[in-house]
Order: C-alpha cells, then sequence, then structure tokens
C-alpha cells in the first residue's frame, strides 16, 4: 500500500503524505517512496508541494515502532536523513505545507523544503532527546540555519513545541494561514510566483542560495555567465522594454 498521493501537474509535483491511519508517521516504505519521487525529479526537475493534506496532520514523525528496533548500523545507514538531504537537493525549489503536528522526523522533513505554509493549528517539535535520541535528519543543522542557534538549542534540548504564531515570528514558516482550506491555495500561490521566473534562473538561484559561503562569489559570476547566453533571459528582456515603451 502506497504512503504518497501523487499528483503530476505540467511544472510541479504535489506530494501527499497518506498514512492516516498511523498519523503519517514515516517508515521505511515512505522514505523508499520519497527517494523515488526525488529520483524523477532529479530527472525531470520541477516544482515541488510537499503536504500531509489538510486533515490536521502533517507527520507525526517516524515510526517508533521500527525507530525502537534500529540498531547503530541502521543510524549509519541514514535512512531518513539521506532522503531528506535529497529533498534538500533537489534541483527546483521546494513548499511544504503543514496542517497540524509536525514532529520529530515530521519536522524534519519540513525543514528540508526551501519554504513552509503552515495553519494557525500546526506545531513543530523536536522530542528526540526525550525518547533517548537526536534529531538525526537534518534538525541539529538547518533548525540554526533557519531560526538561529540560540534558539534551535533551546527546542532541540528541551523537546518544546511551537506553534504556528511563534513559528512565524521566529522565521521556521512563511505564511500562516487561519483555516485548514487556505493552505493548499497559499501553498500553490507561492509556486505560481516562482513559475513566472525562467526556470533555468530558479534552478541556478537554488544552487547559489545553498552553496558554502567559499563558493561566493565565483559560483554567482559563473550562474550568472550562463543566464546571460540563455535564450529565455533575452525573450523576458525584450518583452520588459516592449511592454515599458508601450506604455
Amino acid at each position: 500500500m502506497s504512503g504518497l498521493k501523487i499528483e503530476e501537474l505540467p511544472d510541479r509535483v504535489v506530494v501527499t503524505l497518506d498514512r492516516p491511519e498511523k498519523r503519517n508517521a514515516i517508515d521505511a516504505d515512505l522514505i523508499a517512496e520519497l527517494h523515488a519521487v526525488c529520483a524523477e525529479l532529479e530527472a525531470r526537475p520541477r516544482l515541488l508541494l510537499l503536504t500531509g493534506g489538510t486533515e490536521g496532520i502533517f507527520a507525526g514523525g517516524a515510526d517508533i515502532a521500527q525507530l525502537r528496533e534500529r540498531g547503530r548500523l541502521d543510524a549509519l545507514a541514514a535512512i531518513n536523513q539521506a532522503a531528506f538531504a535529497r529533498i534538500r537537493a533537489l534541483p527546483m525549489p521546494t513548499v511544504a505545507a503543514v496542517d497540524g503536528p509536525a514532529l520529530g522526523g515530521g519536522a524534519e522533513l519540513a525543514y528540508a523544503c526551501d519554504l513552509r505554509v503552515c495553519t494557525a493549528r500546526a506545531v513543530f517539535g523536536q522530542p528526540e532527546v526525550r525518547l533517548g535520541i537526536l534529531a538525526g535528519a537534518g534538525a541539529t543543522h538547518r533548525l540554526p540555519a533557519l531560526i538561529g542557534e540560540a534558539r534551535a538549542k533551546e527546542l532541540l534540548f528541551t523537546g518544546r513545541r511551537v506553534d504556528a504564531d511563534e513559528a512565524l515570528w521566529i522565521g521556521l514558516v512563511n505564511r500562516v494561514v487561519a483555516e485548514p482550506a487556505e493552505l493548499l491555495p497559499t501553498a500553490h500561490g507561492l509556486l505560481d510566483e516562482m513559475a513566472k521566473g525562467s526556470a533555468l534562473a530558479l534552478r541556478l538561484t537554488k544552487l547559489a542560495v545553498d552553496a558554502p559561503p567559499t563558493a561566493h562569489p565565483h559560483l554567482d559570476l559563473l550562474s550568472q555567465a550562463v543566464l546571460f547566453e540563455d535564450d529565455e533571459k533575452h525573450r523576458r528582456m525584450t518583452e520588459f522594454l516592449e511592454r515599458r515603451r508601450s506604455r
């Protein structure tokens, strides 16, 4: 039984976590399916919308029954970490649409996306230390990058949960919507704005933003050199100048 619902649109793929009976817990089968989605988006780059739907749960974390039985070799295999890193490295921008709890590995899955939109009933948290482990699928480095070291350490050390208002205030999410029905339209609206841009410019911009500091300014210069020779750049600038002249 598939743990994902996948909708392919011309410029984007919508992936919905679909294990409601398990509160969308992330198990090995779901991870394998996420790898398959990534393989498709690496081969044919498009925008990605990742959601748990609007039923009041994004992902309740890893499947604890599976997690309890894992040993050190499983940890070294980076089961969740590798999939989330692959999502983070996708060529085109990604948006997570979060309704309800995003906890543990569920929160880390949301952090792996470039942007996050959530409902007013969304909750984020890293309870790993209370279960005798650490947040090993990206939170220890992605969370400080998103909200700052001190705030990230507080959440990682205490397991305290963050509601939607605080998540917006500290920069963990980009938008909060009042009603669940607004969540997916708002997320699609963000992707629509991105889709107005050049696909190649989007890809190279994401590559530049995600690159280590030592890659700059050389990566920026090389990327701009590629874009300056792109036919799409010439077409878009010509249209801009013609619109301005017509005014």
